[in-house]
């Protein structure tokens, strides 16, 4: 394995890691639990399942928040521990990295994504970027390369990423902090005054994967139940409440309408001949949101645009950097740091 080529995309919510010899991918949540502030105890998929749940001595750390890393000790630890379960628990010294970062971020963020890499015990032979959005078009299956305008919306955890793609480059882009757990609030808030249960949001996000439908209150919205299980607001008990998708759908309608307002402005700023090929080819919608129910067909009511949505929206970034591993035409959307300006 000595060469490999391994790509990563460091979410708020999940880390992925892929090894381009054979296409494998490590898809875990991008979380570390702490015993008695720093232990490691758990990590990824199982940490998570400890969230909101662990005792005062143990502490769930999230090392990326907004997009960019807030904790490198936690951040190393746990790409150290995701590399060694790619590769069966071993490091492989002399491979090389590619990794994608958002577009709005500083050198000095930017340095904290390199680093993770390039100090750590891997000893990677080189390490380059990719701008997310690039990655995302060509995990969609965009011709990057073509003059075609694309319009890729990238619905992250953190943040939702807008951006207009042509000609191998980002011709405009648009990140809002309105996402996945902004949803996730905002069914935390609406449980609580329409059912006086407050509920964490783990629980928000099942609701929001569920039963949600982002339709609203509108004829064809589907209408379903679920049970939702937490503490009583007045009395402080646990309960357990049925949740109906009406009361749901209407809470996220500002959060919904955000976003699409936010590609709306980014559409009005679009050069008309950019803006024609989007008419042609829609709006390629990415991201674990781009999941939440009948949320194309709401966008399309609202833009006149086709929304298209690959199989697995949250993958869409590190199927991208695999493609661009893969194929040397890609080799020039990658960025080479320069090391001086990075130790």
């Amino acid at each position: 394995m000595a060469g490999s080529k391994y790509g990563m995309d460091l979410g708020t919510s999940s880390i992925k890691l892929v090894c381009t010899d054979n296409g494998s991918i490590v898809n875990e949540k991008n979380v570390i639990a702490l015993k008695d502030g720093k232990d490691l105890y758990e990590s990824g998929d199982f940490a998570y399942e400890m969230y909101e749940r662990t005792p005062e001595n143990i502490e769930i750390v999230f090392p990326v928040r907004n997009g960019v890393i807030a904790d490198i000790k936690s951040m190393e630890q746990l790409f150290d521990i995701m590399y060694r379960k790619l590769n069966g628990g071993k490091i492989v010294n002399g491979s090389t990295f590619c990794i994608a970062v958002p577009t709005d971020i500083t050198e000095v963020e930017k340095r904290a994504f390199y680093n993770i890499v390039s100090m750590s015990r891997i000893k990677a032979k080189e390490v380059s970027v990719v701008e997310k959005p690039i990655a995302d078009a060509v995990g969609v299956g965009i011709d990057i390369e073509s003059p075609k305008g694309n319009l890729v919306v990238n619905i992250g955890s953190d943040t939702t990423e807008i951006s207009v793609i042509s000609m191998g480059g980002i011709v405009l882009t648009k990140i809002i902090k309105t996402a996945g757990k902004k949803f996730d609030e905002v069914i935390i808030n609406t449980v609580r005054k329409k059912y006086n249960l407050f509920i964490g949001s783990k629980t928000a996000e099942q609701i929001k994967i569920q039963i949600a439908d982002a339709l609203g209150d509108q004829p064809e919205a589907e209408t379903q139940k679920m049970f939702a299980y937490g503490r009583n607001v007045v009395s402080g008990l646990p309960v357990k409440v049925e949740v109906d998708s009406k009361v749901i759908n209407e809470g996220i309608q500002e959060c919904l309408h955000t976003i699409i307002d936010s590609v709306k402005m980014l559409l009005e700023k679009t050069p008309p001949e950019l803006s024609a090929d989007i008419i042609h080819s829609g709006m390629f919608l990415t991201g674990g949101s781009a999941n939440i129910k009948n949320i194309d067909k709401l966008i399309k009511k609202e833009t006149g645009l086709d929304v298209n949505i690959p199989d697995n929206p949250e993958l869409s970034i590190i199927s991208g950097i695999n493609t661009i591993y893969s194929d040397s035409k890609y080799d020039k959307v990658r960025y080479f740091p320069k090391e001086k300006e990075y130790k």
